[in-house]
């Protein structure tokens, strides 16, 4: 096994790891969790702040959303496409929640730039937030191309609306009950105002 390929072996094991015990996750339970001896840690990280911060950067890198969007047939109908991939956006988000939840509530409160090491880092995502949001709205955009001679906005302005209610929503108003993703998407799609 490559460096490379041990250092993404030893990152995928603790993320699951950090999300519940933070940064007071001890070596013997990352150890452990990836099925390796102590010291194999240390070979492929130099410390436990340098796994932190690429468990961090793999938890920013859209991947693993753009995949799950891409996946999406878009021979079903526009509202279903929509949901799908507003789920998946949901879940990759709230996995970047809970992991910097987690470090936070556990005292690590470094002020390290994890998009920065995200971009010097090899075989990982090659950009920053900006490009990472681009691609999420290219994904979406693509759902609604199919539908593209019927829609009122062109596909590439109805991504960024549709992103821009789906994330501001979840910050907006925590304590009010928050929509389903159905109901976001229906609004969305058919307004707020039901027929007369």
């Amino acid at each position: 096994m490559s460096v490379e390929q041990r250092r993404a072996m030893i990152v995928h094991a603790v993320l699951p790891l950090l999300m519940e015990h933070g940064a007071n996750v001890t070596t013997s339970q990352i150890a452990r969790a990836a099925g390796i001896g102590e010291g194999t840690i240390f070979r492929a990280f130099k410390d436990k702040d340098e796994l932190f911060d690429a468990c961090t950067a793999e938890a920013l890198r859209p991947d693993h959303v753009l995949d799950a969007i891409a996946e999406i047939p878009v021979d079903q109908p526009l509202e279903d496409r929509l949901v799908e991939a507003a789920e998946a956006l949901g879940a990759h988000l709230e996995r970047m929640g809970a992991l910097m939840g987690a470090l936070h509530a556990s005292g690590r409160h470094k002020h390290r730039d994890p998009e920065q090491r995200l971009k010097d880092q090899r075989g990982t995502w090659k950009g920053g937030r900006r490009e990472s949001m681009a691609a999420m709205r290219g994904a979406i955009e693509e759902l609604f191309v199919p539908d593209k001679d019927r829609l009122r906005l062109p596909p590439e302005q109805l991504a960024s609306l549709f992103l821009t209610l789906l994330f501001g929503g979840r910050r907006l108003a925590p304590d009010v009950d928050a929509p389903t993703t159905r109901q976001v998407v229906d609004v969305f799609l058919h307004g707020a105002v039901g027929a007369p």
